[in-house]
């Protein structure tokens, strides 16, 4: 049961560390705090939303693209 546990709360830490980063990525290609908070934590392809942006589309259209 313990190890469960530990299992659980170890794929939390790494799901938060990665949304972390995500959301980091996301800020520095210029998309809103909020609406980075969403991207981050989706399954949006992070890649294409970042190349979306720095090829002229609006964070907000490319977040509806890729939500």
């Amino acid at each position: 049961m313990a190890e469960t546990i530990e299992t659980t709360v170890w794929r939390q830490d790494e799901q938060s560390k990665v949304e972390s980063w995500r959301l980091h990525v996301l800020i520095e290609a210029g998309f809103p705090l909020p609406l980075a908070e969403r991207v981050a934590a989706s399954a949006a392809d992070l890649h294409v939303a970042v190349e979306l942006v720095r090829r002229g589309c609006k964070p907000v259209t490319a977040a509806e693209i890729l939500l």
